[in-house]
């Protein structure tokens, strides 16, 4: 793992550059500091293959035949006002 450690007047200015060594995978991480002590760090966000999602849950579970039924028994359950 990479690790390089920048000041803030280094990171306000080249900003974009850091991020880029970030997203080229030159760097892994990136501490910022304030006078010479570390305060924060950056990193790159983790991406998500959302790909595979649709229909990721698709033959794990069957609605059930009488899933409508409940619907009916909640609204009879109601008085209704005319």
């Amino acid at each position: 793992m990479t690790l390089v450690q920048i000041n803030m007047l280094q990171a306000k200015t080249e900003l974009s550059k850091w991020v880029k060594k970030l997203e080229d995978k030159e760097e892994d991480v990136i501490v910022l500091a304030r006078n010479g002590k570390p305060v924060a760090q950056l990193v790159l966000v983790p991406q998500i293959d959302v790909a595979g999602r649709i229909g990721a849950a698709k033959g794990k579970f069957a609605i059930p035949r009488d899933f409508d039924e409940w619907d009916r028994e909640i609204e009879d359950s109601f008085e209704v006002l005319k």
